[in-house]
């Protein structure tokens, strides 16, 4: 069932380069800027995360990104309202790329689920996804998130076996997010190019195992290795090398400029 930008998007058959910002980081008033500016220069999906204290997937670069957007004052209901203007065009160009929200399952809990849920689509989100909500456990949230037209997107490491990446695959909404590497975000140790990783072997086992698309993240920072994992997914995501990118604008402005010419030398 089509329910969204995402879904639209998963229709076409193209590569997908995806982005993974931190709201109001690295200072206030850059996310809607930066929004823009990724949009601008290709991004096909942008994730925004939902910054938390005690995250479990992160590495040190999303970490400080999450506590300085905490300090920028970020939290679950202005996150939602900058969404809101992101698709209104209030302080940028209006941003119709697809975004999926990424973070943790204790904020959304404390926000309430099925407000949370309505929020988020009334403002305009797409998906979700959450690495510490179980497969198995999420059959409830899951029917509840396609209810308001979101879609929920599980994650697959290197050492999922065959039948739980089917498993995976058929939870997923639109998309599986494969990690390149059993390790947090930001780790350097995915290669430029073909080496002996495991990396080939491991995303045609995906391949083999899925019906619908996948895409890649962890670890991609750069042109070669963005276009190593186009040759083996459907998508290549890069996070902690854009807010590496960024991180050291002193306002919005800059910010924006910082991120659209990191993208441009992605695409």
């Amino acid at each position: 069932m089509e329910t969204n930008r995402i879904s639209r998007l998963m229709r076409e058959e193209k590569k997908y380069l995806i982005a993974y910002l931190m709201p109001e980081y690295p200072v206030p008033g850059s996310t809607l800027p930066v929004l823009e500016a990724l949009q601008d220069n290709g991004a096909d999906i942008i994730e925004l995360g939902m910054p938390f204290s005690d995250p479990i997937g992160d590495g040190p670069v999303i970490q400080e990104a999450a506590r300085i957007a905490i300090r920028n004052g970020v939290h679950i209901s202005g996150l939602l309202d900058l969404v809101g203007k992101a698709r209104a065009g209030e302080g940028c160009r209006p941003v119709t790329a697809p975004i999926l929200l990424m973070g943790y399952c204790n904020p959304l809990i404390a926000y309430g689920g099925d407000c949370f849920l309505g929020a988020a689509a009334e403002a305009g989100v797409d998906g979700l996804l959450i690495p510490d909500l179980p497969p198995e456990e999420a059959t409830d949230f899951l029917e509840r998130a396609k209810g308001f037209g979101l879609s929920v997107v599980f994650l697959v490491s290197p050492v999922t076996p065959p039948e739980r990446i089917r498993m995976i695959d058929g939870l997923s909404t639109d998309f599986s997010y494969c990690l390149a590497v059993n390790a947090v975000t930001g780790t350097g140790k995915l290669a430029a190019g073909p080496a002996a990783d495991g990396v080939e072997d491991y995303l045609a086992r995906v391949r083999e195992n899925t019906a619908k698309k996948y895409v890649v993240g962890f670890g991609i920072k750069d042109r070669e290795r963005v276009r190593r994992i186009w040759k083996l997914a459907d998508g290549a995501v890069v996070g902690s090398a854009l807010l590496q990118a960024i991180a050291d604008a002193a306002t919005p402005e800059e910010a924006a400029l910082k991120a659209g010419e990191f993208w441009k030398r992605l695409a």
